[in-house]
């Protein structure tokens, strides 16, 4: 007799979707779409014929990574998928959950599918917390098919969840919501009595709607309940009725929380278009950039790095008076700090964007590397080789080393290196035009030196 007689039956749960939100939960909760059709944004993935909306109408689908930032319905759309799919719903916490207790809801698992035929969609939220023994815990139970896995993270998960599972999983990435889709939000639930604020005889103004959506910042969450907190303190008028202002808006959320954590995207996404920005000679893109870096509290060390990195690598010899600008900068926000080092930080990076751009340092030194790791290593020419010691000269070392200074102009035709590479390939951007000139000059000589 099979051992699974033996064991506990677990009730029979209800469906997802019948849960009830008490009436002191928040906004945001109250009002959480029960159905796609509700689901605010994400049409990219969630349009008609779109392949998330096609998986989930279809219920095919096995393992599901939900990437974006807070506030963006990574949770809800998970509950919406379970109730489209009329699977068991069961939550863990990347942050709270341990192995024995995937390992339980598993269990549980294969027990409904076996005795109800009833499929569960396990969902983790910041599976990125979940560590490596946590996450392979899951993989034979995905392979075997005993449940089907959701995860939720604010983390790319190419970085911060084990290949072995993002292999198992369809990821798909969750935008912040648009300023139409918050203003959307908020008008239905000023007219949902059941759940929302209908029943309050409340009306935003324009001007005060649109703060709210753009205030923000994407997140869905954030905007229900600065708008729940506004009706909830605005008097009533005369004549009953609850109007928000934009003094009432601007009230209930003070003040705009930049999405930016130090370790993760948001902190590499930003960095990368300050640099990018930069480079692409924009200054205001890159000012803007600064900006929000020191409005979340980035290190203005690692600010200050960046910026002596791109005068090197993004307009080296085309200006190099940019490294210049750029060593100063970092020198004086050491001692000088904030918040007077945003105005230092800000003359290096307008500095850097507006000059003329080459990567020809750069490139050269990483095509020499190349050579060297892929065994392209030339001897060092007798001539250029040390002759300061007794016995060198019976070696050959200097023998025939001509001194640039004892020519005209300091330049002699005679090159240290075997075989004629070239690695510096200057552009004629800036003052690099100039090196360029004398550059090509030389090599003509060393050329015809050759002959």
């Amino acid at each position: 007799m099979s051992d699974d007689f033996f064991a506990p039956t677990p009730p029979e749960p209800p469906r997802a979707a019948a849960a009830v939100h008490h009436a002191g939960a928040p906004l945001a909760s109250r009002m959480r779409p029960r159905t796609l059709d509700e689901y605010a944004g994400q049409q990219h993935i969630l349009a008609e014929g779109k392949l998330l909306r096609r998986a989930v109408q279809a219920d095919r689908f096995s393992s599901l990574i939900l990437y974006g930032p807070p506030g963006v319905g990574k949770t809800t759309l998970a509950h919406i998928i379970s109730q489209e799919t009329k699977s068991r719903f069961v939550t863990l916490s990347g942050v709270e959950s341990s192995v024995a207790d995937i390992r339980k809801e598993a269990e549980n698992a294969g027990h409904h599918l076996r005795l109800y035929n009833k499929t569960t969609i396990l969902f983790v939220d910041e599976i990125h917390r979940f560590n490596k023994a946590q996450q392979d815990v899951l993989l034979p139970h995905l392979e075997r098919g005993t449940l089907r896995f959701i995860g939720a993270t604010t983390h790319n998960p190419f970085f911060y969840v084990n290949s072995p599972l993002v292999s198992r999983s369809q990821v798909f990435t969750l935008e912040p919501l648009g300023i139409d889709d918050l203003e959307a939000l908020m008008d239905r639930a000023l007219s949902d009595a059941e759940r929302g604020l209908g029943g309050m005889n409340a009306r935003l103004e324009p001007d005060a709607r649109r703060h709210l959506a753009t205030i923000a910042d994407g997140d869905a969450r954030r905007c229900l309940n600065a708008l729940e907190l506004a009706v909830l303190t605005t008097p009533k008028s005369g004549a009953g009725e609850i109007v928000i202002t934009l003094a009432a808006a601007e009230e209930s959320v003070q003040q705009k929380t930049v999405v930016y954590d130090g370790d993760g995207d948001a902190h590499y996404d930003t960095a990368s278009a300050f640099i990018k920005s930069m480079r692409a000679s924009d200054p205001d893109a890159a000012i803007y950039w600064l900006a929000k870096m020191l409005h979340a509290g980035e290190d203005i060390r690692f600010i200050a790095r960046r910026i002596v990195i791109a005068a090197s690598e993004d307009v080296g010899m085309a200006d190099s008076n940019a490294l210049r600008v750029a060593v100063a900068a970092q020198q004086a926000v050491e001692s000088i700090g904030m918040p007077e080092a945003r105005i230092i930080l800000a003359h290096a990076v307008i500095y850097n964007a507006t000059a003329p751009k080459s990567n020809r340092a750069y490139v050269a030194i990483d095509a020499a590397l190349e050579d060297i790791r892929q065994g392209r290593t030339l001897p060092v020419p007798k001539h250029l080789r040390d002759a300061h010691y007794k016995g060198a000269k019976q070696f050959g070392h200097g023998e025939g080393y001509l001194y640039p200074h004892d020519f005209e102009g300091g330049f002699v035709p005679q090159r240290c290196l075997e075989g004629g590479r070239q690695y510096y390939d200057p552009t004629s951007n800036g003052l690099e035009a100039r090196i360029k000139e004398r550059l090509d000059h030389w090599r003509a000589q060393w050329d015809a030196e050759k002959r």
